[in-house]
């Protein structure tokens, strides 16, 4: 049994579903409360021996399924949980429902946008990986070309822009800080 030792006829009670009405029920009529101020009154109300079908609750059982009705009853969004208050949100109306379904749209379709934008630049990433793997391979099979300045020296920065666009490049005194500013 969920809540009771014991039983009438071999039925255990009515079960979670039955407790969470009773917490609902509790945090409703309350509009604000607390854990520990709901089960106080359910262990008060269901503890005094045996209730009206025949069963003896035990006060560990009843403290648990109070915790397990409240986080179903918040994942259902029905209550809230802020610190130690537990606040009465109210049944979802189809409402509510639609507008969270619309917000869960736009978050996904700002999610895929985002996706997209990240594998764009993983793409540009791998094709300048493989342009320096190229070059690199191009001066190994060629080590004469690095004598005549054709090879490319690393580190080194290769800067990639439109066609259109004019690049002005600001290289410090002492060689070590190269700036960029990029116009169209």
């Amino acid at each position: 049994a969920l809540l009771a030792v014991g039983g009438v006829g071999g039925r255990p009670n009515k079960g979670l579903r039955h407790f969470s009405m009773k917490v609902c029920e509790k945090v409703e009529s309350k509009g604000t409360t607390s854990y520990n101020e709901v089960a106080d009154e359910l262990v008060a109300e269901l503890k005094d021996g045996t209730m009206e079908d025949g069963i003896c609750y035990d006060e560990k059982n009843i403290r648990r399924r109070v915790y397990d009705a409240i986080n179903v009853l918040m994942a259902l969004d029905i209550i809230a949980k802020e610190k130690k208050a537990i606040i009465w949100r109210g049944f979802p109306t189809s409402r509510s429902a639609a507008q969270q379904a619309q917000r869960l749209q736009g978050e996904q379709y700002a999610l895929m946008g985002e996706l997209g934008r990240k594998a764009s630049y993983l793409s540009e990433l791998v094709e300048q990986q493989k342009a320096l793997k190229h070059l690199l391979e191009r001066n190994s099979r060629n080590p004469d070309a690095a004598a005549g300045g054709t090879a490319l020296h690393l580190p080194s920065i290769l800067v990639q822009s439109k066609p259109d666009a004019t690049v002005e490049v600001q290289i410090s005194k002492d060689m070590q800080d190269v700036q960029f500013n990029f116009f169209k």
